[in-house]
C-alpha cells in the first residue's frame, strides 16, 4: 500500500484515470485478491469456506482483502444478522464481468507454465 500523497501513488492514479488496463490492474493488485475472486466465481461464498480453500491465507489477510474487494465494488457482502454470524460473499455485477477474464487468464497461465517448464 503506497502513501496517498507519494509521487508513485499520484502517478498511478493519473494513469488509471486514462487507461483501462492500469485501472483494472490497480483493482486486482494485492496478494490473494485474484484467489478470492476465483473462489467466489466458483461458488465458494462463506468466510470459513474461503479460508479453507485458499491455502496459506491468514484470517487477517482474508478479512482485509474481502473489505478491499467490497469497497472496490467487485464483491457484495451479505450479512444475515444472525447469531452466530452468517455472512456470505458473492461477485457484484463488475465482478461477474471479470469471471470470463479470470477463466482466460487461468488458461493463459496454464499454457505459459507448460511452455516455461519445457524450456
Amino acid at each position: 500500500m503506497r502513501k496517498e500523497n507519494s509521487t508513485n501513488h499520484i502517478n498511478e492514479q493519473a494513469l488509471a484515470a486514462h487507461c483501462g488496463v492500469t485501472f483494472a490492474m490497480t483493482l486486482l493488485t494485492g496478494r490473494w485478491k485474484i484467489n478470492i475472486l476465483w473462489m467466489l466465481k466458483n461458488g465458494v461464498n462463506r468466510y470459513g469456506m474461503l479460508k479453507s480453500k485458499i491455502a496459506g491465507i491468514s484470517e487477517k489477510m482474508l478479512t482485509e482483502r474481502l473489505k478491499e474487494l467490497e469497497k472496490e465494488g467487485l464483491i457484495i457482502r451479505k450479512d444475515f444478522q444472525t447469531i452466530p454470524p452468517h455472512v456470505e460473499y458473492q461477485l457484484s455485477a463488475a465482478g461477474q464481468l471479470l469471471a470470463p477474464i479470470l477463466d482466460e487468464l487461468s488458461n493463459w497461465g496454464d499454457e505459459v507454465r507448460l511452455l516455461v517448464s519445457q524450456s
